[in-house]
């Protein structure tokens, strides 16, 4: 039996293949002009050659994207020194993307550094309404997680450690009312929010020890997670957790070993966020 041998004519591309790669092709013209206006952004107000010297582009080349971004009303130009200046439009490329959403995504790349370092879940979360919401977590990421948390994923505000980190050190005012609002909540896990002293104890206990802390019984181990508060400015915008099996980590062990990991993380995303 002689195999087949394959002639020039098998293995030549097909017009699906062709059409394939065209389509995926990226569009140089439009990486040019989100550079131009990425930088003119940047800049606030700049002349063409200013903004032609930045994004290594020729003179004319820059000229005709921000003509065609000025049609189109993202720049518009002030016709007493030719300056460009980003209009309100750019502003509204932004809108779906809140301060919650920039978090995630500043600290996505440095949880995933966190975790390679101490192989144990970590993850972000921010307040929505009465629970706290993760917004990026690397439990696929870990061989260690009990359970797999993603983005999306609520948990109790009152029992958990991002919850209780929140809680601890966000204003007064902010505190007194989601405390309110879990007490008339009719969930399980927020019938605690109706013992006001137990949550005051909570909350000084947090204060005091620096972080959030929490236990929950799993099926295969015990599951404890410690939660520190990202700061940006005057106000608390979410709270970073690591979770770890009891069993396989003292207390101890984890405050001495993790925390100082996330503290040096967490002041990275305050940081880049700020």
């Amino acid at each position: 039996m002689h195999a087949k041998v394959s002639s020039p004519a098998d293995s030549s591309p097909t017009d699906s293949d062709r059409s394939e790669r065209e389509s995926t092709r990226p569009i140089r013209a439009l990486n040019r002009g989100l550079d131009v206006l990425t930088e003119l952004n940047r800049l606030e107000r700049a002349p063409i050659n200013t903004l032609a010297s930045a994004v290594g582009l020729p003179r004319t080349t820059t000229y005709r994207i921000l003509e065609t971004l000025r049609l189109a009303g993202y720049v518009e130009r002030d016709p007493h020194d030719d300056c460009y200046r980003p209009t309100i439009m750019v502003r509204g490329l932004s809108d779906g993307f809140d301060d919650e959403a920039m978090v995630a995504h500043i600290a996505k790349p440095h949880l995933a550094a966190l975790c390679e370092q101490i192989i144990w879940p970590v993850a972000i979360a921010t307040p929505s309404g009465a629970t706290m919401m993760i917004r990026e977590a690397t439990d696929r990421q870990s061989p260690l997680a009990i359970e797999h948390y993603g983005a999306g994923v609520r948990v109790p505000m009152l029992a958990s450690a991002a919850g209780r980190a929140y809680l601890a050190y966000c204003s007064p005012p902010q505190r007194e009312a989601l405390i309110d609002l879990l007490s008339r909540s009719s969930q399980p896990e927020d019938r605690l929010a109706r013992n006001r002293q137990e949550v005051e104890r909570l909350i000084n206990e947090t204060r005091t020890q620096g972080f959030g802390m929490a236990q929950r019984a799993r099926r295969v181990s015990e599951e404890t997670s410690l939660a520190i508060p990202l700061r940006v400015k005057d106000r608390i915008l979410a709270a970073m957790t690591v979770r770890y099996a009891a069993t396989a980590v003292s207390l101890r062990a984890a405050v001495d070993q993790f925390l100082p990991k996330m503290r040096d993380v967490a002041a990275k995303i305050e940081h880049e966020f700020a």
